[in-house]
């Protein structure tokens, strides 16, 4: 079972809040809080938010189709952040000149869910060749190598 959680129109600039999605992308949900918990980055605490969120959809998920959900057991199996809308605004410089400033804002995005179960081939795997068709080395001949010797 897997479930998203999002937070739109966040004002922290996309590429600093990449840098704390990054570190949580593929953690276990439970370990992904405690990271964010205690990141200094001010990006940290709305991503934990939706991490939270994620975790808290994906037990009401649980709830509603009445299965058993184990919340140790989930992993952030994709966290982005996508740029939002840009707010332009002014600001006044030397000689009635004005410089435009960008609040940028971005869209945090985290889907949490089960690990998938291992799938096990039946199949036995090939033996390693043994012998003389093993050793042949490199494969260069004389040939190859133009009369140089090693």
């Amino acid at each position: 079972m897997e479930a998203k959680a999002q937070a739109r129109y966040v004002r922290v600039t996309p590429r600093k809040a990449r840098r704390v999605v990054d570190l949580i992308r593929g953690r276990q949900a439970a370990e992904a809080v405690a990271v964010l918990e205690f990141a200094p980055q001010a990006a940290g605490e709305p991503v934990r938010k939706v991490v939270q969120s994620a975790i808290a959809n994906v037990r009401h998920k649980a709830e509603q189709a009445s299965e058993p959900l184990d919340e140790r057991a989930l992993v952030v199996r994709e966290a982005y952040v996508d740029e939002g809308p840009t707010l332009k605004r002014f600001r006044p410089r030397a000689q009635g000149r004005a410089y435009r400033i960008r609040k940028r804002t971005s869209h945090i995005t985290v889907v949490v869910a089960e690990p998938p179960e291992p799938v096990r081939d039946e199949q036995p795997k090939p033996k390693k060749k043994t012998g003389a068709s093993a050793d042949k080395g490199s494969g260069r001949t004389a040939s190859t190598t133009k009369g140089r010797t090693r």
